[in-house]
């Protein structure tokens, strides 16, 4: 879902949601100085690893507007690295909303298409999704 609304300052913000493996974010995007707040946290206080704050800087990077937007992100389930994932893909689809002319360059590093992969069940009487017991003939 993406939506766009006023702020009480009278400036618009918007909203979408993303999903990667088990991890679902509510992302708002309002016009800024690019701060990034992931659970009401600082980006670098929630996010420790170099390479998952890079993930979430992409969409800026691929539109050029690094430090126009401020983002405030509500994440749950999943691990740190698809929670990432998920607002990133939260971040770009704010940002088609923000402008439909970012769509090119966003659908050619690959952001707006949502990562399917996901964990394949336990099958029941096995050990995992493909691994089997030891199978013993005598």
């Amino acid at each position: 879902m993406v939506a766009t609304s006023k702020t009480p300052a009278g400036g618009e913000r918007w909203y979408a949601t993303g999903k990667r493996k088990n991890a679902v974010a509510r992302v708002w995007l309002a016009p800024g100085t690019g701060r990034i707040l992931v659970n009401k946290r600082e980006v670098d206080e929630y996010l420790r690893r170099a390479t998952l704050k890079m993930v979430l800087q992409q969409p800026f990077d691929v539109t050029e507007t690094r430090d126009r937007y401020d983002v405030f992100a509500r994440v749950g389930g999943g691990g740190l690295a698809g929670q990432a994932s998920a607002v990133r893909h939260a971040i770009t689809k704010a940002l088609l909303a923000v402008k439909t002319e970012f769509r090119s360059p966003l659908k050619k590093a690959g952001f707006i298409t949502r990562d399917a992969r996901i964990v394949e069940r336990k099958k029941y009487g096995q050990r995992g999704a493909r691994a089997r017991f030891q199978f013993s003939k005598r």
